[in-house]
């Protein structure tokens, strides 16, 4: 269903070259938004010498884009389905681009932090967009799963390329320069969209909630912020008042989508067989991903001791695996094997990821690579899967509503993963430095600046950041198994995919 204006392609259709291009432009965004969730690794010691943030600005100028992408999702999804994708995308493109360059030029931390709040808001209406907009141009069900693969993959491999980008370009030239490479990507997005990419809009949408817009981000924001700190600050009251006011929060806006006329976000969409488990599934799998991604880069760079930029390019060599990911899977399920035996074969493929990573010593550097990219394998094969099954299960006008949903599930996944794998390798680690120094108990890198005082300290340190990953690793391997199970049982014989 569309309305008079669009140029979206027949219900049914098989897609052609004009829409496999459009494809490789919409991937642009995608990259970038990806991208400056890592940007910033090797920049921020230049961001300190020239603007002299404090520790709290400090802060605020890395976690500012995560908190209000994830707390925009839900509100820019639907506005897209509303106001049209590829107008929401354009509009998007341009307050990237416009904050992008004010971050490059920032004369304080104070403008930094705002720009990069900028980027957030463009990056929430970027991502959802994206998504939608792959669901309108793919209507074949096959066609479909292949680009949803590649979007995932995109999305995957832009965290990881993104610190390298970092440090090369701040190896070369000034910390600006990491924000402004995303100024020739959105111009060509800019020239080339108007011509590829179709519109559309919901032509029925309803009058836009307001009420919900707060309520979306009063939910989801509390809820990030205190479990995203719990990992490095311990549950100190503040963090456990903030997820606690984000619940009270989140009954409200899920109360207010009941009984609102035109929710944000439809509880129709749940009524579709296998859309939920899609949703919680996908949050299990950015749960195990993001949580071994908490170790794995402490890992290179603490216990192996390698230099930030170092171990960022090693941390690249796993991702060569993800591109085979998501298009084995896709051709399994289009032979005839059962999706949910597929994204449980992902979901035991992280978790063999996660079991290379408890067998790791103080010098595994291989066995750390490979657990890293089986795991990562493994996510890609899933969420490829379970965001198909989510689009195809969501009515064509809802596809952003249903896209924001997706990915707002994958941030709260990621903070949870990090929250409660990074405490329970912390507890380990504290508990195997009973009697070192205050500050080595604490965390790993207390430890290494105290290692010139007390002999044998790194050693010990090393080897009990190592137990306490094995620890959170054999945690994350159940999480995994469980998700495995569920998925053979809520996702067998889904609903068909809506027509288009």
């Amino acid at each position: 269903m569309t309305n008079p204006t669009s140029t979206t392609t027949a219900p049914n259709s098989l897609a052609g070259r004009k829409e496999w291009t459009a494809l490789v432009v919409l991937m642009l965004p995608l990259l970038l938004v990806s991208m400056d969730v890592s940007v910033l690794y090797f920049a921020i010691p230049q961001i300190s010498a020239d603007l002299a943030p404090t520790g709290t600005q400090q802060l605020w100028i890395f976690d500012i884009y995560a908190f209000v992408l994830a707390g925009l999702l839900m509100t820019m999804g639907s506005l897209g389905d509303r106001i049209g994708r590829r107008k929401l995308l354009l509009t998007g493109a341009v307050a990237f681009g416009a904050a992008s360059v004010c971050a490059a030029y920032a004369n304080s931390a104070e403008m930094l932090i705002a720009a990069r709040a900028v980027l957030g808001i463009g990056g929430a209406t970027l991502m959802p967009s994206t998504m939608a907009l792959v669901r309108n141009m793919f209507r074949d069900a096959g066609q479909r799963a292949k680009a949803i693969g590649i979007w995932s993959g995109v999305m995957t491999g832009g965290i990881a390329l993104g610190s390298v980008m970092s440090g090369i370009l701040v190896e070369h030239f000034w910390w600006g320069s990491v924000f402004l490479v995303n100024l020739p990507a959105m111009v060509l997005l800019l020239v080339l969209a108007p011509l590829l990419l179709p519109e559309f809009r919901d032509p029925n949408p309803g009058r836009f909630d307001l009420l919900s817009v707060p309520l979306s981000m009063a939910a989801v924001l509390p809820l990030v912020y205190g479990i995203k700190e719990i990992p490095s600050e311990g549950f100190e009251p503040a963090y456990v008042a903030s997820i606690a006011v984000g619940l009270v929060f989140s009954l409200l806006f899920v109360r207010r989508q009941r009984r609102a006329a035109s929710p944000l976000i439809s509880p129709a969409l749940f009524r579709h067989r296998g859309f939920g488990p899609a949703v919680l599934l996908n949050l299990i799998s950015a749960f195990a991903m993001l949580g071994s991604a908490y170790f794995t880069t402490q890992y290179l760079q603490s216990v192996l001791g390698m230099s930030a930029l170092e171990a960022a390019l090693w941390a690249l060599l796993p991702s060569v695996l993800i591109g085979c990911a998501a298009p084995v899977a896709t051709v399994l399920v289009q032979r005839g094997v059962q999706r949910s035996t597929v994204v449980a074969i992902g979901f035991l493929t992280s978790a063999c990821g996660y079991g290379l990573l408890a067998l790791t010593g103080t010098d595994s550097l291989w066995t750390v690579l490979a657990g890293a990219g089986v795991l990562a394998c493994g996510a890609v094969i899933v969420g490829s899967q379970l965001t198909d099954l989510a689009l195809g299960a969501a009515p064509v006008e809802k596809a952003g509503a249903a896209s924001s949903l997706l990915e707002t599930g994958q941030e709260f996944g990621g903070a949870l993963g990090m929250a409660v794998l990074g405490s329970i390798g912390t507890a380990v680690y504290r508990h195997d430095l009973v009697g070192a120094p205050a500050g080595a108990r604490e965390t790993l890198g207390g430890a290494l600046a105290l290692a010139g005082r007390s002999p044998g300290l790194l050693t010990a340190a090393r080897e009990a950041f190592t137990d306490g990953m094995h620890v959170a690793a054999s945690a994350g391997i159940a999480v995994l198994l469980i998700a495995a199970l569920l998925a053979t049982r809520t996702l067998r014989n889904p609903s068909p995919d809506i027509p288009a």
